[in-house]
């Protein structure tokens, strides 16, 4: 196989990097990491040497460039069928893809609102009625998949899926933000918390140097 590589941005704040790198981590990838900090003078030009579009999470596959987590999930579905990134029934399937999408294009208000970051707890900060409306809408959502298809694992679809990765950060702003959940719930964060590959990615975090003003609330 072609030498995988996926270009990242900091550990501690970049929800969007840790998706496709959970999801090569759950895969069992053999991959290089390139961390690129974000906000120094020179970031947009060692990005412009990955990304067409300037941005990362970027994956490199020989001649293959694949960027926006949701399209390299995808691809790692299809390049690595034995770790059924996504779930084996139609159903289900065509379940997880529709919660990824939404995860993709929505929940603005929480996502400017509870900046990811790892290194903090911020408890009750962030909070306002639209992100309420995203907190609710994301634990029916939770609470819908493990009630239709969670038997057998204690992910959203049983086993660790796609779905997981791309739900992943947001497990991470909960934490962050101490948003009180359900049982049900959490139980799930805790499974996504538990992830020696999670584990892992927090302990870069901390280590990291780098600090970005903007996302270090006070």
């Amino acid at each position: 196989m072609d030498k995988l590589t996926l270009v990242i941005a900091n550990k501690a704040y970049s929800s969007w990097s840790l998706r496709p790198w959970l999801a090569l981590k759950l895969a069992g990838a053999v991959f290089e990491e390139v961390v690129i900090p974000l906000r120094l003078p020179e970031t947009a030009a060692l990005i412009a040497r990955w990304s067409p579009a300037g941005k990362v999470p970027v994956l490199r596959h020989g001649a293959v460039t694949v960027w926006e987590s949701i399209a390299i999930v995808e691809y790692l579905a299809e390049l690595f069928p034995e770790a059924h990134l996504w779930p084996a029934g139609p159903v289900a399937r065509a379940h997880a893809r529709t919660i990824c999408a939404e995860m993709h294009a929505g929940f603005v208000p929480l996502r400017s609102n509870m900046t990811m970051n790892l290194r903090r707890r911020l408890p009750g900060r962030g909070r306002s009625a639209e992100v309420e409306k995203d907190i609710a809408r994301i634990t029916a959502m939770w609470r819908d998949c493990r009630a239709r298809f969670g038997h057998g694992g204690p992910f959203l679809f049983g086993a660790f899926s796609n779905a997981d990765a791309m739900y992943a950060p947001v497990v991470t702003r909960f934490e962050t933000y101490g948003v009180d959940l359900d049982a049900e719930c959490r139980a799930y964060a805790d499974a996504v918390l538990g992830l020696p590959a999670m584990q892992a990615w927090y302990a870069d975090a901390a280590a990291e140097p780098w600090t970005i003003a903007e996302y270090e609330a006070v």
